[in-house]
């Protein structure tokens, strides 16, 4: 304690004399009116700036944490000071390095929005809720004197209680830019959100039938919107509905009816990961295959909002039965490691659970991977739950080793040699739910042997002679699960 006493004493040999009161009353209106007419001065417009401001304004997290420790800090060291004068002394020390703090993150955080074209109620709220602290602890200042003399009694622990209620509502507001406006309620317990009523929001149903309102628009709002939404805009592009979508943004329109390629939105998404425009941004989970796959084929047949359905994609209703158990395939763990070694391909874990099954990934080697190489994966064939051999060199020959993924729930050919003439192969496949056959020869005739396959609900014909006929028009029964 008495170090403490010794570096409080030191810091205040360091301080100016004070001002008179008149002119610190006249600094502080000045410094407030400034912060008041920063946002109309300097307005958040949607659109990105300087690379050097947006790296300055980075240092926005790392900074705003100072402050909020130093206004939490305060109100201890003047409780504690009715003890220990000294500890009240440093009250008015650290309520100090709190403002010039608060200033320094408030500062960082507008040039992050500003030059990272950031805007959007979230925004704006955190915005003000930062020019509002920094005003409220300088307010604190300036009335703690008259408190300390004993002139005041009672003004400034009210606003020393408003100013750290601020800070809450503050940190809640860049907490919610960052992780989402569930953040803090997520896990919380089902009984005291009922009693709070908040995070009780009914799932939002889709706006009509159409393919847009019941596939791309919930990829947008699982995906998209936590960036390009009603609470925080980057770029000046919102993608919270139809509208807004085909508004476009800062830089154009990002959807080009009947032209995915040079649709921005769909170049964007399909990026190298590490690229710098790649989308979505920050870490956030990337778009899927199937993804993909529903906006690409959505664009190229007009971006519709009202079609039912596109043709080549047929998506049938949900499969509740539970997924069934492959079985234990730890002891060979070893013998897969050293195929892997000598094949390029991977077999990956669904999850941590053994009976989840394995993954079939050809990515790295998909130009390489043919069916001589699928076949030496037949000895882990009851294991794998998924094979991914998309743009791999398989013919119709694959189909003879497929034939034996008994527990096969997920068939990914798209960009193959494949013709659909080893098809009939897959009507043992009891557990296959989706097929992709996109981008190959397969032809309407072919489709026939899978309307036996009473669980297969997602099939991918676009870009194939089938296109568009259905398995219907193949000679599925009307009501059948794949359509």
């Amino acid at each position: 304690m008495k170090l403490l006493e010794s570096a409080v004493g030191s810091f205040e040999r360091l301080l100016p004399q004070r001002k008179s009161a008149p002119a610190s009353w006249f600094a502080a209106l000045m410094v407030a009116a400034a912060l008041l007419l920063l946002p109309f001065t300097l307005r958040l417009d949607g659109k990105p700036h300087a690379d050097w401001l947006q790296f300055l304004g980075r240092f926005h997290p790392l900074v705003v944490h100072v402050p909020i420790g130093l206004i939490v800090l305060v109100p201890l060291l003047e409780f504690a000071g009715d003890a220990r004068p000294s500890l009240r002394e440093a009250a008015g020390f650290v309520l100090g390095l709190a403002f010039v703090g608060c200033l320094a993150a408030l500062t960082l955080g507008y040039l992050l929005s500003y030059a990272g074209g950031d805007s959007g109620t979230d925004v704006t709220r955190h915005m003000w809720g930062g020019i509002g602290l920094t005003i409220s602890v300088l307010a604190c200042m300036l009335v703690r004197p008259a408190w300390t003399s004993g002139s005041v009694q009672r003004l400034y622990p009210a606003m020393l209680t408003c100013t750290l209620l601020l800070l809450a509502w503050t940190a809640h507001q860049g907490g919610s830019l960052t992780h989402g406006r569930n953040y803090l309620t997520d896990y919380m317990p089902a009984l005291l959100k009922r009693a709070l009523t908040i995070g009780v929001v009914q799932a939002k149903a889709p706006a009509s039938n159409s393919f847009y309102a019941r596939h791309i628009d919930p990829i947008f709002l699982r995906k998209c919107v936590e960036c390009h939404g009603e609470s925080k805009t980057k770029g000046d592009l919102r993608l919270d509905s139809y509208a807004l979508l085909m508004e476009g943004g800062k830089d154009g329109p990002v959807i080009v009816s009947g032209h995915s390629a040079a649709s921005l939105l769909l170049k964007r998404v399909t990026l190298p990961p590490k690229h710098k425009r790649f989308m979505p941004a920050e870490g956030k989970p990337p778009l899927t295959a199937e993804e993909i796959a529903w906006i690409k084929a959505w664009i190229e047949q007009g971006a519709s909002p009202t079609a039912i359905r596109l043709a080549g994609i047929h998506i049938g209703g949900e499969d509740d039965e539970p997924l069934q158990p492959v079985g234990d395939y730890s002891k060979l763990i070893p013998g897969i490691l050293a195929l892997e070694n000598g094949q390029g391909a991977k077999l990956l874990p669904v999850s941590n659970k053994l009976s989840d099954g394995l993954i079939l990934n050809t990515v790295d080697v998909a130009a390489s991977f043919g069916d001589a190489q699928l076949a030496r994966f037949e000895k882990y064939a009851p294991y794998i739950v998924e094979a991914e051999l998309g743009r791999t060199a398989v013919t119709d020959a694959c189909f003879n080793t497929l034939a034996t993924f008994t527990h096969l729930r997920a068939l990914h050919l798209e960009g193959t040699r494949v013709t659909g003439a080893g098809l009939r192969t897959l009507a043992g496949l009891s557990q296959l739910r989706y097929l992709n056959l996109s981008n190959t020869k397969v032809t309407q005739a072919q489709l026939a042997p899978l309307r036996s396959m009473k669980k297969l609900r997602h099939l991918y014909l676009y870009n194939t002679p089938a296109q568009p006929a259905s398995i219907a028009d193949a000679g599925q029964p009307e009501g059948s699960n794949a359509r």
